[in-house]
């Protein structure tokens, strides 16, 4: 009400798989209700305004697709954040069809992404932080899954698709309510192995070992279709891998350079 804004991007997240076994009350309260408070507000907002909510590729129920997941697919999570995560789509879906529909001043698409890399993330129990946080120190991680493969994408591809969504949304009617899948081509999976071995061309005493850890559930391949992102957006992923890479890579070792200084 104060801000009267035009654009609402709602990625406000308890975001971590490991934390979400840890703290899975809180996991479902964000994740969940945190939704639901927005949408209850978008019940009584009177002024045009775009919403894309941003939910996860973990949304899914994953059964190791090797094709990559639709936007239509069944939507189910094992661990506590893949859950909320999978739920909050569910209420999203249940808000839109049962009061934000017939708003016409209401614009609303949700965006599913993963495996995003780039300079910044300094989450717990995530790849590139947990090694660019041991190698600064010359210290060994690590790996709990080399041969698991992912969609790597760059954060500036990701920003550039939830902005590009919310600027259609804005005069596109038929994608009203949508959801969107944002991830690289078919040919972009790469296993964390190969992540590793081009994240050390551009850092040295790059060191790891390999650890079995069944802490939690992971899953080994997990792929997004996005087709329909470049149907009706024109978004596709830009970047190549080694570029991808590359640009993290050095963010990190130039942060951690100019702290050393």
């Amino acid at each position: 009400k104060n801000y009267n804004p035009d654009f609402i991007f709602h990625l406000a997240a308890q975001s971590l798989v490991s934390s979400s076994y840890q703290n899975p009350k809180e996991t479902w309260e964000t994740n969940l209700l945190g939704t639901l408070n927005l949408l209850e507000i978008l019940k009584n907002v009177k002024k045009k305004t775009v919403v894309v909510i941003i939910t996860s590729d973990k949304a899914y129920k994953n059964v190791e697709k090797k094709e990559g997941y639709k936007e239509n697919d069944i939507l189910a999570g094992v661990d506590p954040y893949s859950a909320s995560k999978s739920s909050a789509e569910i209420a999203i879906k249940s808000y839109f069809d049962s009061f934000l529909k017939e708003k016409k001043n209401i614009k609303l698409g949700i965006a599913r992404a993963g495996n995003v890399i780039g300079g910044g993330d300094w989450s717990k129990d995530r790849l590139i932080p947990d090694c660019v946080s041991c190698w600064s120190k010359n210290k060994n991680v690590s790996i709990r899954n080399p041969h698991s493969t992912r969609p790597w994408q760059h954060v500036l591809e990701v920003v550039w698709a939830y902005i590009l969504l919310a600027y259609k949304l804005k005069s596109v009617n038929k994608i009203n309510g949508h959801a969107f899948n944002f991830g690289p081509s078919d040919k972009a999976n790469y296993s964390v192995l190969k992540l590793l071995k081009t994240m050390k061309k551009y850092w040295h005493n790059v060191n790891y070992s390999i650890k079995n850890n069944k802490k939690f559930k992971e899953s080994k391949l997990l792929k997004l279709n996005s087709n329909k992102a470049k149907k009706y957006l024109n978004w596709k992923n830009i970047l190549k891998f080694e570029e991808k890479v590359k640009l993290t890579t050095d963010w990190y070792r130039m942060y951690y350079y100019k702290k050393k200084k």
